[in-house]
């Protein structure tokens, strides 16, 4: 196939590169989408039945992201004609004097629960038995987030408005030509597409791809991590569906256990564990059995905790899922152009979202866009969003990055 010129190469098709393209290309710009395994595959970051949204992070910078998201979320909806997010209510509980979960709670805006008799108390806050010490605080803006269908809407999305879209593409090489300038991406095919700019978006595959392009070390480490479906017991499925109300939420302490209300299975609610063991993309060990990676058993002693009359952990949880992170040092994200002298501003990498950024995917593309069209995103310091908590040269001299203690 000749080579074709295209405003924007965007590498890497899961949430972050489907939204860049389709933001690209709701300018105007001739858009092209390269997917290395089949769409909506399940072997990157982006598939799955569900994500959450919340605002209430310790760090102030996401925040005001989370709310651009939200927005473009809602825009993103009534383009297509149906829905890929179901609001709910976030709770965020924990230690009262845990640093981490008081930024948040400040941050987010959320309003701590009222104990006992006092104040209005929602129906969902009788569910969990907060151990000694430990307060609750409610935020209106959560939800959960269908997540390959969201992938998926987004890439239609971007074909609706002229984005060419192309899987089993493995990029191999992306480089500059000679004479015109242009930048040049090869894959394993042998073919290779003209653009005048590129956006890397390929999760776990960042490091290597990065690395061979230019040779830099960028320190985004993939991570295995499982997705836990525990049962409802019986007399209590209706109570802990969104249906109900019953709301997404995160637990701060030892161990951050975040979850869904039951909604994609019947019966079922996902709890899981932020993090796990790090993992090579390519030579993934895809066992799931109980214990793995120490996902499991911190998961099952906190339900006994805070949830024991309506969740059962007997025999563990009835579905398990591997899934990847692709982790910084700081757990912060990647929003930068790759620089150098042969890049410049014509590259720009998205990367180490870490196991929280999908909910901000639309705000993210959108910015990628526009860094890769105009040189600097105009949404972003519009919607006061700082990215300068994103840049590749904070681990320069400093391999912790912008890590902080609450």
């Amino acid at each position: 196939m000749a080579a074709q010129p295209f405003d924007v190469i965007v590498v890497g098709a899961g949430i972050m590169g489907s939204c860049a393209a389709h933001a690209a290309a709701s300018r105007g710009s001739r858009v092209l989408l390269l997917e290395r395994f089949d769409l909506l595959h399940h072997r990157g970051s982006s598939h799955g039945e569900s994500r959450t949204i919340r605002a209430t992070y310790p760090q102030p910078h996401y925040p005001p992201m989370v709310r651009l998201a939200r927005r473009l979320w809602d825009d993103a909806q009534r383009d297509a004609g149906y829905a890929v997010l179901i609001p709910t209510p976030h709770v965020d509980f924990g230690p009262k004097d845990e640093p981490a979960l008081v930024a948040a709670v400040a941050n987010g805006g959320a309003t701590e629960l009222a104990a006992g008799e006092c104040g209005a108390r929602p129906k969902w806050a009788d569910v969990f038995k907060l151990p000694e010490g430990w307060t609750a605080a409610s935020s209106e803006l959560g939800g959960v987030m269908k997540a390959t269908k969201a992938v998926a809407m987004f890439q239609a999305l971007a074909v609706k408005m002229g984005a060419v879209v192309r899987d089993r593409a493995e990029v191999v090489d992306v480089a500059r030509t000679q004479g015109e300038g242009k930048i040049v991406v090869r894959i394993s095919s042998g073919e290779e597409f003209h653009g005048a700019k590129c956006i890397i978006t390929v999760g776990a595959w960042t490091s290597k791809l990065v690395k061979s392009v230019t040779g830099a070390d960028l320190p985004v480490q993939p991570l295995h991590t499982l997705i836990c479906y525990w049962k409802v017991k019986p007399g209590h499925e209706h109570e802990l569906t969104t249906e109900a109300g019953f709301p997404t939420f995160a637990s701060y302490g030892d161990t951050y256990i975040y979850s869904t209300p039951s909604m994609e299975y019947p019966s079922l609610i996902k709890i899981a564990m932020h993090g796990g063991p790090p993992c090579d993309p390519d030579g993934r060990d895809w066992a799931i059995g109980t214990g793995e990676g120490g996902l499991v058993e911190p998961v099952a002693r906190w339900i006994d905790e805070v949830m024991p009359g309506h969740v059962d952990t007997a025999g563990g949880p009835v579905l398990r899922q591997p899934c990847m992170y692709s982790m910084t040092p700081d757990e912060d994200f990647v929003i930068d152009f790759l620089g150098g002298a042969e890049f410049g501003q014509d590259v720009v990498v998205g990367a180490g979202f870490s196991g929280h950024g999908f909910k901000m995917g639309p705000a993210v593309g959108r910015i990628l866009a526009e860094m890769a069209l105009d040189g600097e995103a105009g949404t972003a310091e519009e919607a006061g969003v700082d990215l300068r908590h994103f840049r590749i040269g904070r681990f320069e001299g400093n391999p912790a990055g912008n890590a902080r203690s609450f």
